[in-house]
């Protein structure tokens, strides 16, 4: 038996070559691609995370408390909001006792019902010698969370 190879066998093995080289090249493109939407799949995971979690602290008010001093002898409690959002039925509390802020004060502005963003609220104080300079301050207040917000402040005069 003669075997014998004329062009047209070198045609088709140069074809079968191109065609094995172009499905090889084609499955590597298409591992490429995979890895491509995974991590594209990934990103869009993350800004989705990244869009809630500043959805959520755009529902979120932020109280703070400080002692103001507005000349020799006078000093106010100032309560403020300075989160992003509207905060509702404020309290206000002194764990460790109240010796700065008269009850009357207390009674009348608190519980407020709403303290808007920036919007502050002044308690006069009344500070003696004897007159501790750090008390403790518990605010408490509704916000757009689903539970009541508590928070502990250390002023100091």
């Amino acid at each position: 038996m003669n075997f014998v190879v004329d062009s047209g066998d070198i045609i088709a093995g140069i074809a079968l070559f191109f065609s094995i080289y172009a499905t090889f090249k084609t499955i590597k493109f298409n591992n490429r691609q995979q890895k491509l939407i995974l991590t594209q799949e990934k990103l869009n995971q993350l800004l989705l995370e990244k869009e809630t979690t500043v959805i959520e602290f755009e529902k979120q008010a932020e109280l703070g408390a400080s002692f103001l001093k507005l000349g020799s002898n006078k000093y106010r409690l100032k309560i403020w909001n300075k989160g992003k959002a509207l905060a509702q039925n404020v309290s206000i509390e002194f764990p460790e006792g109240n010796e700065v802020i008269s009850e009357h004060e207390i009674n009348e502005k608190f519980p407020l019902q709403f303290l808007d963003v920036h919007q502050a609220v002044e308690l006069i104080a009344f500070v003696g010698l004897s007159t501790k300079s750090k008390h403790l301050v518990k605010l408490e207040w509704s916000d757009g969370r689903m539970q009541r917000v508590e928070k502990l402040i250390w002023v100091t005069i």
